[in-house]
């Protein structure tokens, strides 16, 4: 006899939710703590910089890995998970942001666009920041209905972003440069998986292996 598949319902996506608020609110729980204990490091402000930073891209990696999980272990409603997670990482990279602009630059508006001029990465993270904002004010299901397809290719820009957010990583660091790598290598085996699955990669391996055909015709 079969041993039955597990799926998920609406009670256990219910619970599953729940989990996922934990996971999404207790590491800024324990950053709050760790600030209030004098145990942020030797620059607390460059620590809770890079803490948020981080967060915002684990969440990320988090949001990429739902939808070939759900495919694998055919669980669809685990889709429904991933606009909450989505909003976690624009959650985790407006503190980022707020971070760096009220406790690095003292909210000083004139400072905080000549770094953005000056400095490269910071350029990269505000474009990025830009499209995580139009992605999450969009990501609600009256919107959805309103911009029909044009919905679905504005939140194509999830893998821009993908590509954005370590790029900002690595050009931010000055020395430590493993940790962004382990994340250029994560989000390059995402997007991998992304792009064997997209259309335009079968209809261009259907093609290749046309004028295979073409080239070689008694094989």
């Amino acid at each position: 006899m079969k041993n039955k598949q597990f799926r998920l319902t609406a009670r256990s996506l219910f619970w599953l939710k729940g989990l996922m608020h934990c996971i999404g609110l207790l590491p800024i729980i324990y950053l709050v703590l760790l600030v209030l204990n004098d145990k942020a490091g030797g620059d607390p402000v460059q620590y809770i910089i890079h803490y948020t930073g981080v967060g915002a891209l684990n969440a990320l990696i988090a949001t990429l890995l739902i939808s070939p999980i759900a495919k694998k272990f055919k669980q669809g409603m685990l889709l429904q998970t991933r606009r909450l997670v989505g909003l976690y990482v624009f959650a985790y990279a407006s503190l980022h942001i707020l971070a760096f602009f009220s406790l690095d630059l003292l909210f000083a508006w004139g400072l905080f666009f000549e770094e953005v001029l000056k400095r490269p990465y910071i350029l990269v993270g505000a474009a990025a920041y830009l499209l995580l904002t139009a992605l999450a004010f969009t990501s609600f299901k009256t919107v959805m209905r309103k911009m029909g397809r044009r919905w679905q290719k504005l939140h194509n820009a999830i893998y821009l972003i993908a590509l954005l957010i370590p790029i900002h990583f690595y050009w931010s660091v000055k020395s430590e440069i493993i940790e962004p790598i382990l994340y250029f290598i994560i989000m390059g085996l995402l997007l991998g998986i992304r792009l064997k699955k997209s259309r335009w990669w079968k209809q261009l391996s259907v093609k290749s292996k046309f004028k295979g055909r073409v080239i070689n015709p008694e094989s």
